[in-house]
């Protein structure tokens, strides 16, 4: 029996990423912390409020 397949265009809930890091942990060490965290200068560029506009 084989597994029923997402339609085209539905994204899944979790990526083979997000799986691994859950069985892994995030550098490949499980139950470790990740130690990845925005620098500030990244956060400063980051926007706040993201407005996509209009795509046409």
């Amino acid at each position: 029996m084989t597994k029923p397949r997402e339609p085209n265009g539905v994204e899944p809930s979790r990526s083979e990423d997000d799986i691994q890091r859950e069985q892994l942990g995030p550098r490949g060490v499980p139950g470790a912390p990740d130690p990845a965290k925005m620098t500030p200068q990244r956060d400063k560029k980051t926007p706040k409020h993201v407005d996509p506009g209009h795509t046409a």
